[in-house]
């Protein structure tokens, strides 16, 4: 009898201390999970949260004829919806389209847009291709950040971007460096950049979607804002014998240069124009649907100029039967 009340005694002990040892199991397990578990880590924004998303192609009545072009896009800004996509993450060569990245580096690095830069020798405009746009500045010329990007953005000089990078990163390579971190802090991962311009590279590439993504990152500077919508520019220049001149810059675009038909519905804010043999015609907008949104539209790799405005034009236009 002795012997059987003790091993009844460790029994109920046992299944005492079992009972206990996972209760206080479930209690560390649901303490741990309360103090972890629930943070804003775990129930934070998405980073796409205020983006427009385009995993697929989207169409739209009476989109553009994409037989025409390599990808294109219209994105609604405000109420974060793609209307319209077409091989949007295909990987294509950027040409112009990449000064956008390069004005984006340079806002953001908080430089000072009075500041005056030399132009090096390797800005010189004389040093590009009689088919490379540039803004004529030349070695030795003195003029502040502020007209190079104006130079940048409105009449895409490709010498422009040089003397920018040189100033802002201190060489042409170290600033492509920042114009890939850049990239990557906004998502725009399916990009690579080599050269602060756009000239034909074959490791300098990116895709509709991303473009989308560092335009829109450059809408959140009033600079940016207010360049794109110069109607011209007059830049003040030193030249190094000391002489000053003033070189006028009209933007590109031939909608604002009244060679392209405007739209019927919206209206065009501006954009960038980007063209190169191997990337084809190229523009991206931000427009406003006739209630006053704002919309962004690409078109990348369209074969003529004309067929680049046909197509963007039916975009543009495609905004009021999608409101």
């Amino acid at each position: 009898m002795t012997v059987l009340l003790i091993l009844l005694c460790a029994a109920a002990a046992g299944l005492y201390y079992r009972q206990f040892h996972n209760e206080k199991e479930e209690y560390l397990a649901a303490e741990y999970e309360s103090s972890h578990y629930n943070r804003a880590l775990y129930r934070g924004d998405l980073y796409s949260a205020d983006l427009c998303v385009a995993a697929k192609d989207v169409d739209m009545e009476n989109a553009p004829d994409t037989n025409t072009l390599k990808a294109a896009a219209l994105l609604d800004v405000e109420g974060k919806h793609t209307d319209f996509s077409y091989k949007v993450h295909e990987k294509l060569y950027p040409a112009s389209l990449t000064k956008l990245m390069t004005a984006l580096v340079t806002l953001d690095s908080g430089a000072d847009l009075s500041e005056t830069v030399t132009v090096s020798a390797n800005a010189d405009s004389r040093k590009f291709a009689a088919d490379e746009q540039t803004c004529g500045i030349q070695e030795g010329d003195s003029l502040t950040l502020e007209s190079l990007l104006y130079g940048l953005l409105v009449y895409s000089g490709n010498d422009n971007a040089v003397a920018i990078a040189e100033h802002v990163g201190g060489s042409a390579d170290k600033f492509a460096e920042m114009m890939n971190e850049k990239a990557k802090a906004i998502m725009a991962t399916n990009s690579h950049f080599v050269n602060p311009n756009g000239l034909h590279k074959e490791d300098h590439y990116t895709t509709a979607y991303d473009m989308y993504l560092i335009f829109n990152a450059c809408l959140k500077h009033d600079k940016f804002m207010e360049i794109i919508q110069s109607d011209s520019y007059e830049a003040k220049v030193e030249r190094a014998d000391g002489s000053n001149i003033s070189i006028e810059w009209e933007p590109t675009s031939y909608y604002a240069l009244g060679e392209a038909k405007l739209p019927k519905s919206g209206k065009i804010i501006g954009g960038k124009t980007g063209t190169t043999k191997s990337a084809g015609n190229c523009l991206i907008l931000l427009d406003e649907s006739d209630s006053g949104k704002p919309y962004i539209s690409i078109v990348m790799g369209a074969a003529t100029k004309e067929l680049l405005y046909q197509d963007m034009t039916a975009l543009i236009e495609g905004i009021s039967d999608n409101e």
